[in-house]
């Protein structure tokens, strides 16, 4: 019988954060039953662990409907359930989107703090045939996207549309076209749509639609924000080793805290978060 824990990712309460499905051992089972698992699970991702050598695991991640390249939250919860048997220290995971080394030490409050180095970033600018059905799709007119930070499709594993909200207010108001998002994304090869407000330089608001997954809405998506990063960074927003706060969830009811930083000389980025446990 396939133990699957269920965790909370990028949160203290399990009410929080976003949820996700682990098993730590996976070497039995064929995609065909990985993705059934994910599926009647119903998460946003479930994270598969193969282990290969001490601390070496190959890792899968399947939304209720595909496999993922990589996924963060899923990445954050399965480190956490890791380090609870076997201790902190690094675990290195490869993913189909290449090495993650993820760090696992002892959080302050008594738990666990889990800090994995995604795979390279990279960044370029939206077209207008890119982003004009996109808009139309989540209902918003080009008066509500802030201008001071371009539309890009930003990577870090995964592709995914970034735009800026122009208020809190839009950020909030998040009604879209499930289907037809959905198809423009599939088509388009995009994971998430991150919508974000910023509050200050360095610390922003979030929204992640996810209808290629079946999702629509994930309540933190670490990949995106690492992705997110890489797009501030590019466009000489942050310098190298700048920490971020990412805010995500509010507005679903499951508040998240993503923290990510830069690494000089390196496009990868650093995301860092808790995860719990949920009975």
């Amino acid at each position: 019988m396939t133990e699957v824990m269920r965790y909370a990712a990028f949160t203290t309460t399990p009410t929080g954060g976003n949820p996700a499905g682990v098993v730590l051992d996976a070497r039995e089972l064929s995609n065909a039953e990985m993705l059934a698992i994910a599926a009647e699970l119903g998460y946003s991702e479930t994270a598969f662990l193969h282990p290969t050598d001490e601390r070496q695991y190959q890792i899968q991640y399947f939304s209720p409907l595909s496999e993922v390249a990589f996924c963060g939250h899923a990445t954050i919860a399965a480190s956490i359930a890791l380090g609870e048997q076997i201790g902190p220290g690094t675990v290195n995971l490869a993913t189909q989107a290449g090495p993650v080394p993820v760090e696992i030490a002892a959080d302050p409050t008594g738990g666990l703090i889990a800090t994995l180095t995604s795979p390279p970033t990279s960044t370029r600018q939206a077209s207008e045939e890119e982003t004009r059905p996109a808009l139309a799709a989540l209902g918003w007119s080009a008066d509500d996207v802030d201008p001071d930070y371009p539309a890009h499709v930003a990577s870090a594993g995964n592709d995914h549309l970034v735009l800026a909200a122009a208020s809190r207010g839009r950020l909030a108001d998040l009604n879209y076209d499930f289907d037809v998002l959905g198809k423009i994304m599939t088509d388009l090869g995009w994971t998430t749509i991150h919508l974000f407000w910023p509050e200050s330089p360095v610390v922003f608001h979030a929204r992640n639609p996810f209808p290629p997954g079946g999702v629509v809405e994930d309540p933190a998506t670490g990949a995106a924000a690492a992705a997110f990063t890489g797009y501030l960074r590019t466009l000489g927003r942050l310098k190298d080793g700048t920490v971020l706060t990412i805010h995500q969830g509010v507005d679903m009811g499951r508040p998240s805290l993503l923290t990510c930083s830069t690494i000089p000389g390196d496009s990868r980025v650093k995301v860092s978060g808790t995860a719990v446990p949920i009975q």
